[in-house]
């Protein structure tokens, strides 16, 4: 009897080969449409810097951040897949509103493009970037909030912004640590 079921177990060993096989090629053309559209900040036209060329986001022209925001919003989700990355390492709801975050990301993403993508042939750029991702997902996960972002409500440090005039101007007027202090301005005298 164990006979008659040889073919057909061999006929379902061989669909599930044939299985894996298209399961790897699918995730391999998914891979290469994501790469060719999203490796590094290069517009359409061709014209621009090379995969893995920096982007700074802050310094880039609305139009060129309207541009490459997209292909690195497609390349973050393609990451979070392809590396299963789950939502208490990066908080699914809300890693675009963390500016923090989002540099990881970019850093990564460029990083990327120059590991795979890259003008040199360097074998061990992509072994040296897979290391890199896994000491970014450990900065990731301390530069949220983990326990409103993981139940899905974004919530804001509680942290007052460096970036202003008065504290600017403070820091500024304090010199550098070790440096004379300024004199302190002199006492009127009668004579004035």
């Amino acid at each position: 009897m164990s006979n008659d079921f040889q073919p057909i177990d061999a006929i379902l060993s061989e669909l599930e080969a044939l299985q894996n096989l298209v399961t790897t090629q699918g995730e391999r053309i998914d891979f290469l449409e994501i790469a060719q559209n999203t490796s590094g900040p290069r517009p359409a036209g061709g014209d621009g810097p090379p995969p893995g060329a920096p982007v700074h986001w802050l310094l880039l022209e609305q139009a060129d951040r309207a541009q490459l925001w997209p292909r690195f919003v497609d390349w973050v989700l393609w990451l979070a897949d392809r590396y299963e990355i789950a939502n208490d390492q990066l908080p699914r709801e809300c890693w675009f509103r963390h500016g923090a975050v989002v540099e990881e990301l970019t850093a990564l993403w460029t990083s990327h493009g120059s590991a795979y993508q890259g003008e040199e042939d360097s074998g061990a750029a992509p072994y040296l970037w897979q290391d890199a991702l896994a000491r970014a997902i450990e900065r990731v996960n301390r530069l949220w909030i983990p326990g409103s972002c993981r139940t899905g409500t974004h919530r804001d440090k509680d942290r007052k912004p460096w970036m202003s005039p008065a504290y600017r101007e403070a820091a500024t007027s304090a010199g550098p640590p070790g440096a004379a202090a300024p004199a302190p301005p002199s006492a009127p005298t009668e004579e004035s």
